[in-house]
């Protein structure tokens, strides 16, 4: 048990002693951060004003075109034919023609462009042509506008989980995102932590340092030594990154708790105007921020985070441990590729699988995938935040603690062989000799 908690020490002062391991965990935040910001003001700021004209020969389309702070309409009074001709000339982006009869015609309206126009203008225009028809057409049946409105009805429906306890809000938004968030967080960790486990040991293992090491560790105590090792580089990330994005997102919180107080305020108002005079509230408005509070605060916080450190740690123990019997078994990098495929595909499989898995939380493929060790790290952290019976995540805990059991006994049996051999072609078939070997 020493050894191995000497070759644990090792593994992680070397790697969180490296001025990359500082630099990520300071700027992932920040990156991450400044990402979002960019797209935000980017999605905000890149807003340029177009001019689009509008040829109206059925003259029931005036004014239905509204402004915005994208686009501006321009209504013309001239025939279709010299506003083509004009139109180079004009400086407008596009040039809509509404003919005669495009009530029993309404496939006859064309756009004109220079170039082309966007999926996102030729969608719009099209809609207020569709909405203009359509109110024609029953107006003409004898269907008002203001029957139209009365009978346009926006339902917004509360999920409540039946349980035990009683009855409690749930919010199956929350729920898909967190559980997502979760299982690309684990996909990715074990992609990367596993992966410098295989190359921690072929780099050692090519540049003959693992023949000192090996003549006072055993070959059990330095693999499992440099699994926990990277684990726990990985969780110090982990735990750092929390901390710093908490810190960040409560600075933020702190600079925008003016611009938050504005907005509720003038919801408040909001929902005061659309208060009828029997006192009820009329409207359906709500505050966005106390939403997406209510909504984070309708789910088990407490048994996501604990869940997601056990399949965390789970996960990259059970696939870091074939990690490390690949680069035990290969001379170089270049050697692992053959051995990878398999390995690779279940990770890859869970996150395939974990997208319908959030559409049928409780259907079966849900359920088992979520009991094979190899995809239930992912598939069951997807599972977790909709809430999943506790017989259930302790099978799974289970299961996974004994798929990990097997695969170390596994990667032991081929690493202690491989780790000291050199200049030969590895097979499957060899590496199932080495796994028999006494």
């Amino acid at each position: 048990m020493r050894n191995i908690f000497l070759v644990i020490r090792r593994e992680y002062l070397v790697r969180v002693k490296k001025k990359s391991f500082l630099i990520m965990t300071i700027l992932g935040p920040l990156l991450f951060a400044a990402f979002y910001a960019a797209v935000i003001w980017i999605a905000i700021g890149s807003v340029e004003l177009k001019t689009v004209q509008v040829v109206d020969e059925s003259n029931m389309f005036t004014n239905q075109f509204k402004d915005s702070e994208s686009l501006k309409f321009d209504y013309l009074s001239s025939q279709i034919d010299s506003a083509k001709k004009e139109f180079q000339k004009s400086g407008a982006n596009a040039l809509v023609y509404i003919p005669k009869n495009v009530i029993k015609e309404p496939k006859s309206v064309r756009i004109y462009a220079a170039k082309n126009v966007s999926m996102e203008l030729k969608s719009g225009i099209e809609d207020v042509i569709e909405k203009q028809i359509e109110e024609i057409k029953l107006s003409e049946a004898g269907i008002t506008h203001k029957i139209l409105e009365d009978s346009r009805v926006n339902v917004k429906s509360e999920t409540i989980s039946l349980s035990a306890e009683g009855e409690k809000t749930s919010s199956s938004g929350a729920a898909t995102v967190i559980g997502g968030i979760c299982a690309f967080l684990i996909y990715m960790s074990v992609f990367i932590y596993g992966t410098q486990v295989m190359r921690g040991i072929t780099e050692e293992k090519t540049n003959r340092i693992v023949e000192v090491i090996i003549s006072s560790v055993k070959p059990y105590q330095l693999m499992m030594g440099k699994i926990i090792g990277v684990a726990l580089v990985g969780l110090t990330q982990f735990v750092l990154w929390i901390l710093l994005t908490t810190s960040l997102s409560s600075v933020a919180t702190n600079v925008m708790s003016d611009k938050i107080a504005t907005e509720a305020k003038a919801v408040t108002e909001m929902q005061q105007k659309n208060m009828p005079a029997n006192g009820m509230p009329g409207g359906n408005v709500q505050n966005p921020v106390a939403e997406v509070m209510g909504a984070i605060s309708s789910l088990n916080i407490p048994l996501i985070l604990s869940c997601f450190l056990f399949y965390y740690l789970g996960g990259y123990l059970l696939y870091s441990a074939l990690f490390g019997a690949v680069g035990a078994a290969v001379d170089n990098d270049a050697d692992t590729q053959q051995f990878m495929l398999p390995i690779t595909l279940p990770i890859i499989f869970s996150f395939v699988f974990a997208q319908f898995v959030l559409r049928d939380p409780d259907g079966s493929l849900a359920f088992w995938t979520s009991m094979i060790p190899f995809t239930s790290p992912i598939i069951m952290m997807v599972r977790i935040p909709f809430g999943v019976p506790a017989w259930e995540i302790a099978l799974s805990m289970v299961l996974l603690v004994l798929g990990f059991a097997g695969t170390i006994w596994l990667a032991s049996r081929i690493y202690r062989v491989g780790i000291l051999m050199y200049g030969k072609k590895v097979t499957y078939k060899e590496l199932a000799k080495w796994i028999f070997y006494k």
